[in-house]
């Protein structure tokens, strides 16, 4: 994508779910234009630092902070961390995110509450976080959703996981709506099947899952993790300043139509 490479200088960021295999990318991209980063995750420092070092990503430039982010003190810590190291936060990356694939009716409601727990309490929780953050430090700032094409058209043996997407895709919205008139905004983005993590792993190594995602994607190829990066730079950058309350679908095509199970 042709930005200048300064396109996020002075910007601080903070992202949920950085060092996973997109999140990862994503870290790299908005490092490379410029922007200050703010990473959580799970992991321990050492474990974040390798994944980190790995994709060749200086790790002296990141804030690194281990924290759960389904619990509502460990939130404000990371927020409070954030703000302490590169001082106010102007985007709020809602990225992390996870996945249990198996068919709907094998879900243990164990598993149901751990999917919402990951994927839509944290949202919620860093967002509402974040944006007081920015009302408090009058920024006028941005929350950024992961969602999924399978917000709106199911994949298969994922239900959990497509509810979750769906109900992010609306609380964005529900940010965008009431936060509007205090100079906060709200968008998503929602990418199509990922070459990397878990996808890559099933594309490779299940023929059925191989078969049904090449059907789905209408481009014919799975999606560059890039493509996703680029997509979060644009939204972080100037450019994306009018939007809110819009999910932004970079997904190869595949939310064209149901595809036919394989």
């Amino acid at each position: 994508m042709a930005f200048r490479n300064d396109a996020l200088a002075g910007r601080h960021i903070v992202i949920s779910g950085g060092c996973g295999a997109i999140g990862l990318g994503i870290v790299k991209k908005l490092m490379s234009h410029g922007a200050n980063l703010t990473v959580n995750d799970i992991l321990s420092d050492q474990q974040a630092t390798d994944r980190l070092r790995q994709k060749g990503i200086d790790v002296s430039k990141i804030n690194y902070v281990k924290a759960d982010l389904t619990d509502t003190h460990e939130t404000d810590r990371l927020v409070d961390t954030a703000r302490e190291r590169f001082g106010v936060i102007h985007v709020a990356l809602c990225h992390i995110g996870m996945v249990i694939p198996k068919p709907l009716l094998e879900y243990k409601v164990e598993e149901w509450d751990e999917t919402m727990a990951v994927n839509v309490r944290t949202a919620f929780l860093l967002g509402s976080a974040a944006s007081r953050s920015m009302l408090e430090d009058g920024i006028q700032g941005q929350l950024i959703f992961t969602t999924s094409w399978v917000a709106d058209v199911p994949w298969p043996e994922i239900g959990p996981y497509n509810a979750s997407k769906a109900a992010m895709k609306q609380l964005m919205r529900s940010f965008a709506r009431e936060l509007a008139d205090q100079g906060i905004r709200a968008n998503a983005v929602a990418p199509g099947i990922v070459s990397v993590g878990l996808a890559k792993q099933q594309w490779d190594t299940d023929p059925i899952y191989r078969t049904r995602a090449q059907k789905a994607i209408p481009l014919g190829v799975m999606q560059p993790l890039d493509s996703v990066a680029d997509a979060f730079l644009f939204l972080c950058s100037t450019a994306a300043d009018y939007m809110t309350g819009t999910v932004l679908l970079v997904d190869g095509g595949c939310s064209l139509y149901p595809m036919d199970d394989a």
